[in-house]
């Protein structure tokens, strides 16, 4: 790498994310509970999702205090220096709380709203993947590439469901309509480890309907720079309308289902 400033907040970013991982994994209260609700009941912060992003920002802060800040437990601060950091401290809280292994915390680094780094380590499984934009994507020193395309109706491809009942309804009949041109579907309940799936060829194919910037922000460019494609609707990029990740060959015609079946709208 050969930009000074990337390589500074990759590591700034994979030393933040290790210690975050190990704060969730090691101090997690055996009597954990909820601390508060979001979009519904069942949509959930537990008190470790609000002390990882206070541990991450605080990392952050004290080393680039210039720096914008945008974190899913309420960090939005606007910054000076054209670099901006997009925190999910906890992907997969629901997984967490119910002491299910996959979860993830997921840093992304923007300049100038363009995201240039990504990390997300997945502490239950012994895992970190990185990506610089342009520069690939990584886990354990090893270069991540998405699977050969296979064809449609042999694509394993993961989803997400939203937690108001409402939109969740809609999503399960796109993915019942969905299920018979693939080989299967998958729902790990952590988009990042979702898309770290796709740019590891563990998965064909990933897409969701309501993710935040927090969600998608590193695992996106992880996954793009596995050589995955990525977008939402035809023609855009992923957004909370719609995120799709999956390998050339399987991007097109999923996009294509999804659009028909109404995938980005609830």
């Amino acid at each position: 790498m050969t930009d000074p400033l990337l390589s500074e907040l990759l590591d700034l970013a994979l030393e933040a994310a290790r210690r975050a991982g190990d704060l969730l994994r090691d101090g997690r209260p055996a009597d954990l509970g909820v601390a508060a609700t979001k979009s519904s009941p069942i949509d959930v912060v537990t008190e470790m999702d609000i002390a990882a992003e206070k541990l991450i920002t605080g990392f952050l802060g004290e080393r680039r205090p210039d720096d914008g800040v945008l974190g899913e437990e309420g960090a939005n601060t606007a910054g000076s220096s054209g670099i901006r950091w997009v925190i999910d401290p906890l992907d997969g809280t629901v997984n967490y709380l119910y002491g299910l292994p996959t979860w993830a915390v997921s840093i992304a680094a923007e300049r100038d709203g363009e995201t240039v780094v990504g990390v997300v380590a997945a502490p239950m499984r012994g895992e970190t993947y990185h990506s610089v934009r342009g520069g690939g994507a990584y886990a354990a020193g090893r270069a991540l590439r998405c699977r050969p395309a296979p064809p449609l109706a042999q694509a394993l491809v993961s989803t997400g469901f939203n937690y108001v009942t409402t939109v969740r309804t809609h999503q399960a009949d796109v993915a019942q309509r969905l299920i018979p041109r693939l080989r299967d579907i998958r729902r790990s309940g952590s988009a990042a480890v979702d898309l770290c799936d796709v740019a590891a060829g563990r998965l064909d194919g990933y897409y969701e309907r309501g993710l935040n910037p927090w969600d998608l922000a590193a695992g996106e460019l992880i996954a793009r720079e596995a050589g995955a494609l990525t977008g939402g609707r035809p023609g855009e990029r992923p957004s909370g309308e719609l995120t799709v990740a999956a390998t050339p060959g399987v991007f097109e015609p999923l996009q294509a289902l999804l659009e028909e079946f109404g995938a980005w709208h609830d």
